[in-house]
């Protein structure tokens, strides 16, 4: 009978363990589009490193760069059906949820502390609870984009210096619209194209960040990056809703401070990457040009508030008037 308890008790305590060993075990997989690289998938590693740490290793990140984990719209689809659980999107959501768009509006935000204040403020806030209740997706901390900036063959410091310029944009109405009220000749065109189409005259500019333009060496075929700055973006760092839900509040917690270390750091990659991507670009022979940005924002505005939504539309009349 003795021996029957003892091994009663023994099996109980190893119940018990088991139970409370699982409980202790979380993996989160966190699969985004950029390349080992890029400052968003060294954040995302920086993430997975302090929420270890901060949790004991009870909470593991397993980080997927490159689409491995897939794209990224199939990802926020996977997250809503708790499939996947973390990735790094942007103006993507506004296919659920319409503020979303903000994150990517010419000419909204005339500077990276503009661009925070927004990000970081009640605006932010608002856009943040609408992507938690429309897509099911949590944003967790925010990362600053590169500035789009205008390359060309020549100096263009005034919206009335464009004159028809024949400028690559993406597929995208909004861009197109915006560029040929400032006075340009836009030319949707996939990015692949871009090189060879600057190279044989069928354009005669693209615009692009910073990181963009290195990568794609154009300054073998553009010899001027006219700062325009035309958009200013963030994206964010997000957790499946369904996934959050089965966390503890001590492990919520851990997460969210996880994610403001990695923010931070994030921040400082990216101010130093852009500072050394000019450095190399000017290098290499381009010449930066300062412009005038409040000419740009200006004729610009009319365009932007004709193509966005009319949920968002009050909201953009007011960055632009700040």
């Amino acid at each position: 009978m003795k021996a029957f308890s003892r091994i009663a008790a023994a099996l109980l305590a190893g119940a018990v363990l088991t139970g409370s060993a699982l409980a202790q075990e979380v993996t989160l997989k966190l699969g985004h589009l950029a390349n080992e690289e890029n400052t968003w998938h060294k954040a995302a590693v920086k993430f997975g490193e302090e929420l270890a740490a901060l949790t004991d290793g009870r909470i593991a990140v397993e980080v997927y760069p490159n689409e491995s984990l897939g794209k990224e719209m199939d990802l926020i689809n996977g997250m809503q059906l708790g499939t996947a659980d973390m990735t790094i999107t942007g103006e993507s959501l506004q296919n659920w949820a319409p503020m979303a768009a903000l994150l990517a509006v010419p000419y909204a935000y005339k500077s990276l502390e503009d661009m925070d204040a927004v990000a970081g403020g009640e605006i932010g806030d608002r856009i943040e609870r609408q992507i938690i209740e429309k897509a099911q997706v949590r944003p967790i901390a925010y990362f600053a984009r590169g500035p789009r900036n205008l390359t060309s063959n020549r100096p263009i410091t005034t919206p009335d210096e464009l004159d028809g310029l024949k400028l690559r944009v993406p597929n995208v109405p909004l861009f197109v619209d915006v560029w040929k009220a400032l006075g340009a000749q836009p030319t949707p065109m996939a990015f692949s194209e871009v090189f060879t189409s600057l190279q044989n005259g069928t354009i005669d500019a693209q615009e692009n960040p910073l990181a963009l333009i290195h990568s794609a060496n154009f300054n073998e075929v553009q010899s001027h990056v006219n700062l325009t700055e035309h958009v200013r973006s963030w994206i964010y760092l997000t957790i499946s809703e369904l996934t959050w839900n089965k966390l503890s509040e001590e492990d919520r917690e851990a997460v969210m401070e996880a994610a403001r270390r990695a923010q931070d750091y994030e921040r400082a990659l990216f101010l130093a990457d852009e500072e050394r991507l000019a450095t190399v670009l000017q290098e290499k022979g381009m010449t930066f040009v300062e412009v005038d940005k409040d000419a740009f924002a200006a004729k610009a505005k009319d365009a932007v508030l004709a193509n966005v939504n009319a949920d968002i539309r009050p909201i953009v009349e007011q960055l632009f008037d700040n």
